[in-house]
């Protein structure tokens, strides 16, 4: 009884973690201009072809790729704790796998697009499909990982 209230506690804790990470990154993201001109000084609007609807897709990419990030890093957290009690090799697969992970949702964030310079735009849903298969994948991980 004991241990399956605690799983619920851990399972509440990490839901309440990724709605305060969620709602934190669409504030962000829809406050913020899509094409900033920090760090490397001012950058040329973009064509006038582009539709008006593309900041929405990049703010909802956003927030799933944040979750995404927010994920892996829960995953790699509760594997290394599965490590330190078994000294499992799979163990040490699984945490290389979520690492993995966690570089694929930060190389895939238009915010950390946007930090470098560079201006996230053209590929309109399609920038968002990537974003949610991986977030598909990592929350069947983390269900397997909380369940066994």
């Amino acid at each position: 009884m004991n241990s399956r209230m605690n799983k619920y506690l851990i399972t509440s804790v990490i839901l309440a973690i990724l709605v305060v990470v969620a709602v934190l990154t669409a504030i962000w993201a829809t406050s913020t201009s899509l094409f900033p001109r920090f760090p490397w000084g001012p950058r040329p609007p973009p064509d006038s072809q582009i539709p008006g609807d593309i900041e929405l897709f990049y703010a909802v990419n956003s927030v799933v790729s944040t979750i995404n990030v927010t994920l892996a890093i829960i995953l790699f957290v509760l594997y290394a704790g599965i490590y330190r009690k078994t000294r499992s090799e799979f163990t040490i697969g699984l945490m290389v796998f979520s690492a993995v992970f966690l570089l694929n949702a930060l190389a895939s964030n238009p915010i950390v697009i946007r930090t470098f310079g560079f201006q996230p735009y053209g590929l309109g849903p399609f920038a968002l499909l990537p974003g949610l298969f991986t977030f598909g994948a990592l929350v069947v991980l983390l269900y397997l990982s909380l369940r066994y």
